[in-house]
């Protein structure tokens, strides 16, 4: 045997050393390789090494870019997600793969329990879940894999199957989650709202005591750099609230995620309820195609948009922000965080907005704040002049291409068509060139984290093939109406 493999390894690495090299192939083919290669075989995993199991968000971002390459793939991604489904309605942040092993990544199924903690919020029992959540992406998904082959879905009935658990994710959201009494709703976790350790945390986080660091092994440093990772503190405060909420009975409220004395974290985010409303919008054009009135969502979405813009709209800041709701406050309504995150201008998303809060946010983003077109190729995570800001360091300051996405959106949304092909290309460019990074440096876009990212190939390859025109399919009733 070892006689064959001397004979075949010269063979081979003659071939390498004297064909030329192919020039490389376009973006549609790179991207779809990259997805093919973190394909399961039910559901994509973000990273191989990183994250090798299935997330919620991710999972949303990448059936928008799937159904471009495989309608079915990006209805069975959906499809797969939602069949982890709690009883109470929440869509769990992460599904494990049995087949992975345990310390691959933490917090494990071991740690999360879900189907004997969860219990009494309906944990599935055949399946390993997380028990928080993340933001809610899904149902603007599934309408837009819908659009991709209408009858292909309608064949498979896949609205028809996937309508009631989206609708009793949204009730979940809007009834359980409403912690401030606002209308919104509440993350009681940074990890469900996404953007792991933005700085918008810090002053929330700071009430909470770190787990003590023998009680847990980061997973996430044997795939990258300390430095470019949450730090040690902030991951034992993370580890301490999702202790504490398991231990609760992952019940959202008293004794659940509003924790003991001041340090419960529950926060009020743009960008989750932005992206909430976004998807009252899809449901109400899902409704309608399985023949039921939408009226009554899409008048949910307006009144979810008031509510948005009532509670976390800053004047001063020239944006939206987070509403700590655990904060001392003379109202009982908490208190707004001072920082401008990327979070604050998703809501760009919307059509109800106000004409002078759009015009505003166009300023903001294009400003000293955020540099696009100007300083920056894509939208930094953070206040490029705050001073928690950092440009490689997670969600402190690199740019991401979902967050990208969101914005470029945004602006077609509200006809902001040239600024929004500028965002475009650089998007496209970027990823190409840095092979399709989990993100990168706003300034350099040199690569960071993973490379071979999923949702990177799939939002670039849904904006190579979107129309830059029309925005109609994002699931809302039209354009800017006040």
């Amino acid at each position: 045997m070892e006689r064959t493999a001397q004979l075949i390894t010269p063979s081979a690495e003659r071939s390498i050393a004297y064909d030329p090299p192919g020039s490389p192939p376009p973006l549609h083919a790179r991207a779809a390789r990259v997805l093919e290669g973190n394909w399961t075989g039910a559901s994509t995993v973000p990273s191989r090494g990183l994250y090798p199991h299935q997330w919620s968000w991710d999972s949303a971002f990448i059936a928008i870019g799937l159904r471009h390459l495989s309608p079915l793939r990006a209805q069975t991604e959906l499809e797969t997600l939602l069949a982890a489904q709690w009883g109470d309605g929440r869509v769990p942040h992460i599904v494990f793969n049995p087949s992975v092993p345990l310390d691959a990544y933490f917090p494990s199924p071991d740690f999360w329990r879900s189907s004997t903690a969860g219990r009494p919020a309906g944990a599935p029992r055949t399946v390993q879940t997380s028990g928080i959540v993340q933001p809610p992406v899904h149902a603007l998904a599934a309408w837009l894999v819908h659009r991709a082959d209408p009858g292909l879905s309608r064949a498979r009935g896949f609205l028809a199957r996937v309508y009631p658990r989206l609708a009793a994710w949204h009730r979940y959201l809007l009834h359980r989650r409403d912690l401030g009494g606002g209308g919104l709703a509440s993350v009681v976790h940074p990890w469900e709202q996404g953007m792991d350790n933005s700085p918008a945390w810090d002053l929330p986080l700071s009430r909470v005591t770190p787990a003590p660091a023998r009680s847990f092994r980061r997973a996430d440093l044997d795939h990258g750099a300390a430095e470019d990772r949450p730090t040690d503190l902030d991951y034992g405060r993370y580890v301490r609230l999702a202790t504490d909420y398991r231990d609760g009975g992952y019940r959202d409220g008293p004794g659940g995620s509003r924790g003991v004395g001041t340090g419960g974290f529950a926060v009020e985010d743009p960008s989750f309820n932005a992206l909430l409303v976004a998807s009252e919008h899809a449901l109400a054009r899902i409704a309608a195609e399985l023949g039921a009135p939408g009226t009554a969502r899409h008048a949910r979405a307006e009144r979810l948009t008031a509510a948005l813009v009532e509670r976390l709209w800053d004047p001063k800041s020239g944006m939206f922000l987070c509403r700590d709701l655990r904060a001392p406050a003379p109202d009982g309504r908490g208190t707004l965080i001072p920082e401008r995150g990327v979070s604050g201008l998703i809501p760009l998303l919307l059509p109800g907005l106000p004409r002078d809060i759009v015009r505003t946010l166009l300023g903001t983003v294009s400003g000293s704040h955020f540099g696009l077109g100007t300083t920056t190729r894509l939208v930094p995570s953070h206040d490029l002049l705050g001073e928690a800001f950092d440009p490689h360091r997670y969600w402190r300051g690199p740019a991401w291409f979902n967050t990208a996405w969101l914005v470029e959106r945004g602006l077609r949304t509200h006809a902001e068509h040239r600024q929004a092909d500028a965002l475009r290309e650089s998007v496209l460019d970027l990823a190409e060139a840095t092979d399709f990074a989990e993100y990168v440096d706003p300034y350099t876009g040199e690569a960071c984290g993973a490379t071979g990212f999923s949702w990177t190939a799939a939002l670039a390859l849904d904006l190579l093939h979107s129309d830059t025109t029309v925005t109609a399919d994002m699931g809302f009733m039209g354009g800017n109406r006040r």
